[in-house]
């Protein structure tokens, strides 16, 4: 499993260049992504990073032409958060034009999607979003089970510690994201990694962090 991050500071940096570490941009970070970095791109719907639906996709387009989209992991489509029925809405339309990128289109995955509000033909990738405690609970393990037998990959957002990570490893994610390693790379990039090379099942470049 990768773990998706922001760039923030030269030993992030270098370890995304060196496949350790995913980087996870948005329209309003304005970051260059590392030098042979996998990368995700957000909306920036979840906060206050949405420059609204021309303009990010135009950042989308600029992003995969600028960087390729075969290094591209997925872009999340538009999503309302915490809304499952507005987020099926709003993310329909963009699915197949971030596909059309020839990129992998993930979808925000919101509390009560479970209800018959996935649309699982128009995705590549389930992106386990909402509320901590239904992306966290058994309705989200559950669609996560679903997404990985119909061939989808899995996503979880929030993710800033090592109980979490270890929970999106067990719901069978390939990819996880948190801001964790942004408020202390000093500390938190050495701990990141070793949690992520336990998961892994491999040895710990840089010591036990619980």
């Amino acid at each position: 499993m990768l773990y998706l991050a922001t760039p923030s500071g030269p030993d992030v940096r270098a370890a995304m260049s060196a496949g350790l570490l995913g980087c996870m941009t948005t329209p309003a970070q304005g970051n260059r992504i590392p030098d042979g970095a996998e990368y995700a791109c957000d909306n920036g719907k979840f906060g206050k990073g949405w420059p609204g639906a021309a303009a990010w996709f135009d950042w989308l387009e600029n992003t995969v032409t600028r960087y390729g989209a075969n290094r591209c992991l997925w872009a999340v489509a538009p999503d309302i958060p915490f809304d499952a029925a507005g987020t099926l809405t709003e993310s329909l339309p963009w699915l197949p034009r971030i596909r059309e990128l020839g990129i992998p289109a993930a979808f925000a995955a919101q509390d009560g999607c479970e209800h018959g509000l996935i649309p699982w033909d128009d995705l590549n990738v389930l992106f386990l979003a909402g509320s901590t405690e239904w992306k966290t609970g058994r309705a989200a393990r559950h669609l996560a089970a679903e997404a990985i037998n119909r061939g989808k990959t899995v996503h979880m957002g929030r993710v800033n510690s090592r109980r979490r990570l270890r929970l999106a490893h067990e719901f069978g994610c390939r990819t996880a994201d948190g801001t964790y390693i942004a408020f202390g790379p000093d500390t938190n990039l050495p701990a990141t990694l070793a949690w992520s090379a336990e998961i892994n099942g491999q040895p710990a470049l840089f010591g036990d962090a619980a």
